[in-house]
């Protein structure tokens, strides 16, 4: 049984909830975009002469990563790619700065509604595939938009989903081994553990023997002598 609209509208504000960055920066969006890109090119789609174009950018409108995968005028002749191809993303990427949404959650919760598309702007593409960048921490509005398209938006949509939880898994997993193994500055000293009360009793008699007075007066195989012994020793001299 296929899902219904409301359905899969449901599910795509699900994963605007669930798949959140920590931080995000311009070398993040350079490695989601490539990651976008190899996953598409392993796909049966790219195999069939289909294209991509890619595009991440901050909600400002700063482009952090473009990219366009395949050729208009291919051997194959299949072309498909085109700047009409650009135009349709950046569309797309507007709907993601005008609602807060993915365009494939404004595009199923529409037909949710029986709402065409009649009355949408001019500027706006709805079409799945553009996907909101969230920071945990952040929660006024996204801070950037990873977007594809490639003319099917459902394929467009979980092509973006997919790269961005696989993106935040290994995230998350070097984050993880950071803390567990955190770098260390120098030599860590060696913790010296306690001495036990009959190593502690041992030390002390050594001490003594070893800062006892040498002079053969006054050591004796039983220790010091006392005064009594030693004026003894004078009388019988006398």
């Amino acid at each position: 049984m296929q899902p219904t609209e409301t359905e899969l509208a449901s599910q795509a504000l699900a994963e605007e909830s669930s798949y959140r960055f920590p931080y995000f920066s311009a070398n993040d969006a350079v490695t989601l975009g490539l990651s976008l890109r190899k996953r598409f090119k392993a796909s049966t789609r790219y195999s069939k002469g289909k294209g991509l174009v890619i595009t991440v950018q901050t909600i400002a409108g700063h482009t952090l990563f473009a990219c366009t995968v395949g050729d208009l005028g291919g051997v194959s002749g299949v072309g498909d790619v085109s700047l009409d191809s650009w135009s349709v993303l950046e569309g797309m990427v507007s709907v993601v700065k005008r609602t807060g949404h993915s365009s494939y959650y404004v595009e199923k919760g529409m037909s949710a509604m029986a709402k065409g598309q009649a009355g949408v702007q001019s500027d706006l593409r709805v079409y799945g595939g553009a996907f909101p960048i969230w920071l945990e921490n952040a929660l006024c509005c996204p801070i950037a938009v990873v977007a594809c398209y490639s003319g099917s938006s459902r394929d467009d949509h979980h092509l973006v989903v997919t790269s961005v939880k696989d993106f935040l898994k290994k995230l998350r997993g070097t984050e993880a081994a950071s803390v567990a193994y955190p770098p260390t500055e120098g030599t860590v000293p060696r913790q010296v553990p306690e001495p036990s009360t009959v190593e502690r009793e041992s030390q002390h008699r050594h001490s003594e023997l070893e800062y006892a007075p040498s002079h053969p007066e006054w050591v004796t195989e039983t220790g010091p002598r006392s005064g009594l012994e030693y004026s003894s020793d004078e009388e019988r001299r006398q």
